[in-house]
């Protein structure tokens, strides 16, 4: 086997063991701030000392001690913290301060301080991809386009309200955990969803970069709370999108509907695993929730394409989320099932509620095409290319209403 590049053994270091050191040093210093820069300064030394001295054999174990001893020497620096209590806390935290194996409970109070409902989502998603994640505050300025300044201003007010609120740095309890879990899982579908269609001007169609962090940042979760049937239902729905990622877009920039993508082109490891998660879910009994009945969605669209499957399915979600967005997608399986006429009435009644959201007049534009009503359709097109914020989408749509 060849040794992995010095370079090479860095990046790895920093994705897998970003969280932990951050973790390890959070719970150890209660000190959000101090634990990311204590973490930040023991990757530049491992930059600086591992291409002579050797990647360690256990690059996560030198990463949190030299991360502890940058921490120590900050604190006994700073005169302004309570001398004897930090001293204390130092001298007697008998907790190994290394990665303790597969998976420890510190990266989980990570994640429930990062999202804890006390901050705005904006903030918490901003802390899960600064403190879990490791991007950078460019990197998370970039995907959300908003200026470097701001979002580390927003980072920075986040963390400070983690102190100031008191913000507890544990696990939730029992009957506090499916609430706080539900919020963990919302963060992620937002940092997935921005990925996945991308919105905003100069950003790229689809963002891989993001995409792949919220999958690995969910399998994180998976492993902690591996009996949680919303985490792997989450879970499963990324992957069975994120294996169509490379047949969405044309080579034109133009995006794919699902039925003209050539599945041979599909991640098939991904969309594997996707279909055994939901076979999991539905055989343990349980009453499926609502990243459950996506993922058993989404099942259906990549392997039978049943759309009496997906409008039962889609019924069922109805029930556990009432909104209009669901309503609008119930109403695109059954004009597949039942036909436009029938699916445009469904989609007539939610024009209130959505007339600001491009999806709606998107398929109000479909159905219209499919039932030979041209001016109109063209000008529900106009509508939905004016409200599109992606761009892939926005030259489908222009080149449908065109043919229109």
């Amino acid at each position: 086997m060849r040794p992995v590049p010095v370079q090479e053994a860095i990046a790895g270091a920093h994705r897998d063991e970003w969280a932990r050191v951050v973790a390890a040093l959070a719970r150890r210093f209660r000190d959000l701030d101090l634990a990311e820069e204590a973490a930040a300064e023991a990757f530049a030394t491992a930059v600086e000392r591992w291409p002579s001295d050797g990647v360690p054999p256990n690059p996560g174990a030198w990463l949190t001690t030299t991360a502890t001893r940058k921490a120590i020497d900050r604190v006994r620096r700073e005169n302004k913290r309570d001398a004897k209590q930090r001293e204390a806390r130092m001298l007697h935290d008998h907790q190994a301060s290394e990665p303790r194996g597969a998976v420890d409970d510190d990266r989980l109070r990570l994640i429930f301080t990062c999202c804890h409902p006390a901050l705005s989502l904006d903030a918490r998603v901003a802390l899960t991809l600064r403190l879990v994640g490791g991007l950078t505050v460019p990197e998370i300025a970039g995907a959300f386009l908003v200026q470097e300044a701001t979002m580390g201003q927003r980072i920075t007010r986040a963390k400070a309200k983690v102190a100031a609120a008191r913000i507890p740095w544990r696990v939730p309890s029992a009957e506090d955990l499916p609430a706080r879990v539900s919020g963990v899982l919302a963060v992620l579908f937002l940092v997935f969803n921005e990925g996945y269609l991308a919105s905003g001007p100069g950003s790229p169609p689809v963002r891989d970069d993001l995409t792949a962090e919220a999958v690995r940042l969910t399998r994180t979760v998976r492993a902690l709370l591996p009996q949680d049937g919303e985490v792997a239902g989450l879970l499963a729905l990324m992957l069975l999108t994120q294996a169509r990622r490379r047949t969405r877009v044309s080579a034109t920039g133009e995006l794919v509907p699902l039925d003209q993508q050539d599945r041979s082109t599909w991640d098939a490891a991904m969309i594997a695993e996707g279909h055994r998660l939901v076979r999991e879910r539905l055989a343990s009994g349980d009453a499926p929730g609502r990243y459950q009945l996506l993922a058993a969605i989404s099942a259906v669209h990549t392997s039978v394409g049943d759309w009496s499957q997906v409008v039962a399915l889609y019924d069922q979600l109805v029930v556990l989320d009432p909104s209009p967005v669901v309503a609008l997608n119930r109403a695109v399986a059954v004009a597949e099932l039942d036909g436009p006429a029938v699916g445009l009435a469904l989609v007539d009644r939610l024009g209130d509620a959505l007339d600001g959201y491009h999806a709606f007049h998107a398929t109000r534009a479909d159905l219209l095409r499919r039932l030979d009503r041209g001016p109109e359709a063209r000008e529900a097109y106009d509508r939905a290319i004016e409200l599109a914020g992606n761009t892939a989408e926005s030259a489908y749509l222009t080149r449908r209403r065109a043919q229109t």
